[in-house]
């Protein structure tokens, strides 16, 4: 995603933009765009030929936090097969003609959003009042300029003070009884990684834990010593097309059936890995509590038919704020940043509904839910942890109790690591390198962007490392000397020994990078990376990012020499310092155990009995 988090108006990456319009932007005439697509999105959506305004069928609550990722642009008269399957596509239209756009938006319009007593067809009207997809495939939201940052955010914000939030007492820890606890992870190698530390902690004090994940990594889930369980959906498939679409919406109507038969996959994948014996040892296992990441899309819905708790982890903020926006969104201003949030969720559960409610009724024996109703918000009041330094990005003033910033979670890798001799001799033989690499994102022309690379290594002096990766880097035509290429080895090691680093941006690779004190340039693909190189930027330990698409020789150029500056290095060097003492292993299984709800409410008989010791009301927010 291009341009920065904070301000930017780039949307050629096809994410949500926000712009908050004056007055007189908002009136008037404006040509829409060319007729080419409708919204659907990464997490398709149901579908007909009906308008937002059109869709009336759930006068239902709405509320303001919806689970799961992003949606689906497509053109149901491209797949009429699907659409006469799926008769409720939501679409926000792209006129084929110059049409006068709605106007007048003003500030309780946009409260309307927020407020659960109002009828969710008027909502969608709204939405498709303030929405229009763009040629490129971002959305473009039109609100006014002069509303009340709290006006679009739903409610007042609060400030929280955290002396005002009860500790956690690591004594307690020890006493919390034997639980079985499933941690369902989608995404790549990085995602996967700092819940392998989690769920090791996890089993350190006792509970048997289950990591469901993809069978792409059974390998390393099982020899760190957790149990394994395999989710559906191939994480090389799910990456491509996200480097492809920026993680939002895909670039043509080809792409939707594969994206959508991944998702059914993880979707329909969840329920057994929380109840299913071992597929190793025949051993019966049933969950007592699930940890999840978003991308797992169905896991509220599970905890809610398990009657179980549900804590969610993730290395992006999926909370809403009015600090900074979601990272899947472009905000002009600061006032709109909160209700980017409530935006992005909604599209996103617009896309996945109907696969959730095929979950819901099939699997789950669940009464499925409506557009915008308040049941697929079972996340909206489950815990939320978030793995990241606070010295990196502070925990929001608006972000309460039920929100903790853990710190990165690090697995250590590099105690056993024992590196190839011929690697071990290439970095004795001069000044510390350069690493430059993409992890597990494919790369569009390798060849390219490796030439690209070794020419800006050259032009600036430096030796550097070339991480393969699944994108293909790295094939030289002729060997270099300066230029040591090798296959995925431990970060915590390997950083160590570079003098800088440039790569992707996923939470995992940063911390990483940061924890070494490298200073980091960012290459973001897609997702929560532009978010973290931007913050990247604004701590001072890198350039600004570059977003894949313009990745340059020059562009590289400028950032290996803003990387040698001095002063870029004594900042690593401080954040690395402050970042010493944390432990996000332990801090994400303090917050998780402090979030558990341990006793058991009065007895009601109107409501479901709870599962173990556990009181699924308090877990789920019931009143």
């Amino acid at each position: 995603m291009a341009e920065n988090v904070n301000g930017g108006t780039s949307s050629s990456d096809c994410s949500v933009e926000v712009q908050l319009k004056s007055d007189e932007e908002v009136t008037g005439n404006r040509q829409l765009d060319d007729d080419k697509s409708v919204v659907s999105s990464a997490l398709p959506i149901n579908g007909s030929n009906s308008s937002v305004n059109q869709i009336a069928d759930a006068p239902e609550r709405f509320i303001s936090r919806v689970s799961t990722m992003p949606v689906e642009i497509s053109d149901d008269s491209e797949r009429p097969e699907e659409a006469s399957s799926l008769p409720s596509r939501f679409k926000l239209e792209r006129s084929k003609t110059e049409r006068q756009r709605h106007s007048n938006i003003l500030p309780q319009d946009a409260a309307i959003i927020f407020d659960n007593k109002i009828p969710v067809q008027q909502k969608l009207k709204l939405l498709n009042r303030i929405a229009t997809v763009k040629h490129d495939g971002s959305v473009e939201f039109d609100v006014p300029s002069d509303i009340e940052p709290h006006v679009l955010g739903g409610v007042h914000d609060i400030v929280y003070n955290e002396a005002d939030i009860e500790p956690i007492d690591s004594n307690e820890i020890q006493y919390i009884p034997p639980m079985q606890i499933v941690i369902l992870i989608v995404g790549t190698r990085g995602d996967v990684q700092p819940f392998i530390a989690i769920g090791k902690r996890l089993q350190d004090y006792g509970h048997r834990v289950r990591l469901a994940t993809h069978a792409n990594f059974k390998d390393f889930v099982m020899t760190s010593g957790l149990e394994f369980y395999p989710l559906g959906g191939d994480p090389k498939v799910l990456a491509e097309y996200m480097v492809k679409n920026k993680g939002f919406l895909p670039s043509g109507p080809s792409e939707i059936p594969v994206q959508r038969s991944q998702l059914k996959e993880i979707i329909f994948s969840l329920p057994s890995a929380c109840k299913e014996p071992d597929p190793a040892t025949g051993i019966p296992f049933k969950a007592d509590a699930i940890i999840a990441n978003p991308p797992a899309y169905g896991h509220a819905h599970v905890a809610e038919a398990m009657k179980i708790p549900l804590h969610v982890f993730f290395t992006m903020p999926w909370t809403p704020t009015s600090e900074f926006p979601h990272p899947l969104s472009r905000v002009r201003q600061p006032a709109g940043y909160r209700l980017s949030y409530q935006i992005v969720d909604s599209l996103i559960w617009l896309g996945i509904r109907d696969m959730i409610n095929d979950l819901r009724k099939k699997k789950l024996k669940l009464r499925p839910v409506t557009y915008l109703s308040g049941s697929q918000g079972s996340e909206a009041n489950a815990p939320h942890g978030y793995i990241w330094s606070p010295h990196l990005v502070p925990k929001p003033k608006d972000w309460g109790p039920k929100v903790d910033v853990v710190g990165f979670c690090f697995l250590d890798l590099a105690s056993n690591y024992e590196p190839p001799q011929a690697l071990v001799d290439w970095l004795k033989a001069g000044p510390k390198p350069i690493y430059i690499g993409f992890g597990s994102l494919p790369v569009q022309g390798p060849e390219k962007m490796t030439q690209i690379i070794v020419e800006a290594l050259e032009m600036t002096g430096q030796r550097g490392i070339i991480n393969k990766g699944w994108g293909g880097l790295g094939n030289l035509a002729e060997p270099k000397d300066f230029v040591y290429t090798l296959d995925n080895i431990p970060h915590d090691w390997l950083f160590l020994q570079c003098a800088a680093v440039v790569h992707h941006g996923g939470a995992g690779t940063t911390a990483a990078g940061l924890k070494a004190a490298c200073p980091t340039a960012i290459v973001p693909f897609f997702g929560d990376q532009p978010f973290w190189g931007e913050r990247v930027h604004a701590r001072g330990v890198g350039p600004p990012p570059i977003p894949v698409e313009d990745f340059t020789l020059q562009k590289l150029v400028d950032a290996i020499n803003f990387m040698l500056d001095p002063k870029v290095k004594e900042s690593a060097l401080e954040l690395s310092k402050a970042m010493e003492n944390e432990d996000g292993v332990t801090g994400a299984v303090k917050a998780f155990f402090k979030q558990l709800p341990r006793k058991k409410p009065e007895d009601d008989s109107s409501q479901p009995s709870s599962s173990s010791f556990f009181s699924v009301r308090r877990c789920f927010g019931c009143s």
